[in-house]
């Protein structure tokens, strides 16, 4: 994969290399992920063991918590090792791996997401057709398409980036492998480069983010001719959560990948990208179990079972 390149690993700067901060850092950072991790894996299971959560929308749902695992899975691991560790590197080809990996999980949340919208749309829009619309055939294939379309993304961008010629500096001012960090390393002026990246980002982003718009603007207005207040509220609260969910993970992301070049110190950056890699899937599990009748009702009668079986 490489290029004209001198470099053979980098270092991963991070966040602080004071003994103190960075053993604050680790127990917090340790925590999220045990929270993230254990919270998705408690809605797969709550879903799959309750019959009344076999809808095409939990179908959805499902993937998308399993999603957020390996998605924390590509990030934390290694920022937890970097938090202890004096060396903080990374191979050439660990690099490329994990920004290759990274990209497959973030696009293809963008792409369940807007899959997820269509979803509450058929729903709300079309209920005597919606079990027709969704069947399994068509919620399996939305979700493959998904995955295609983010491995495809993913191989793009990564093959790209890292067949670019490195020297000098293979210092990292980020806490992983992500592309706008990376791509300061590379040799020469990266302005066409870097515009190239925000194009393609900006189309993989805006894409399903359209979609996911179309959706709400259609469903907003179903609802709002629903007479009974207590017919919309119902309605509502039925695609609230993907709402709450899509706003976070779209506001940062795009924010991060669209923005113009230097627009934000490196600081704002890792802010920036710790809320949509870190929070946002730590949030998932809690919007979705908080917010959403039916699985609160799931987890309750599972409760049930388990402690007076």
């Amino acid at each position: 994969m490489r290029k004209n390149s001198s470099v053979t690993e980098f270092v991963i700067l991070g966040f602080s290399n004071h003994p103190v901060t960075s053993s604050i850092l680790f127990v917090v950072f340790l925590c999220i992920y045990i929270i993230t991790v254990l919270g998705n894996i408690l809605i797969i299971i709550i879903i799959n063991v309750d019959p009344s959560l076999h809808t095409p929308m939990y179908f959805f749902l499902r993937n998308l918590s399993f999603l957020e695992i390996c998605y924390t899975s590509v990030t934390l691991p290694k920022i937890l090792d970097n938090l202890l560790s004096e060396s903080k590197t990374v191979s050439f080809a660990g690099c490329a791996i994990q920004m290759y990996f990274f990209l497959f999980f973030g696009v293809t949340e963008c792409c369940l997401l807007a899959s997820m919208a269509y979803d509450r749309y058929n729903a709300i829009c079309k209920p005597l057709q919606y079990m027709t619309i969704m069947n399994k055939r068509v919620c399996i294939q939305l979700t493959g398409g998904s995955c295609i379309c983010a491995t495809l993304v993913a191989l793009g961008h990564t093959t790209f980036v890292f067949t670019l010629p490195f020297c000098g500096s293979n210092v990292i001012n980020h806490f992983f492998c992500e592309i706008q960090p990376v791509l300061k390393l590379v040799c020469g002026d990266t302005y066409w480069v870097e515009i190239q990246i925000s194009v393609g980002a900006a189309f993989v982003l805006m894409l399903p983010f359209m979609l996911i718009l179309v959706s709400y603007i259609c469903i907003i207005s179903t609802i709002l001719k629903i007479r009974s207040a207590e017919g919309r509220l119902r309605a509502f609260s039925t695609c609230s959560s993907h709402l709450i969910v899509v706003t976070s993970f779209y506001g940062t992301a795009l924010i991060m990948y669209v923005h113009p070049k230097s627009s934000f110190s490196p600081d704002v950056n890792k802010l920036l990208s710790l809320f949509y890699s870190v929070v946002t899937p730590i949030l998932n599990p809690i919007i979705y179990s908080l917010r959403n009748k039916e699985v609160k009702d799931a987890l309750r009668k599972t409760g049930m079972k388990v402690f007076h079986p």
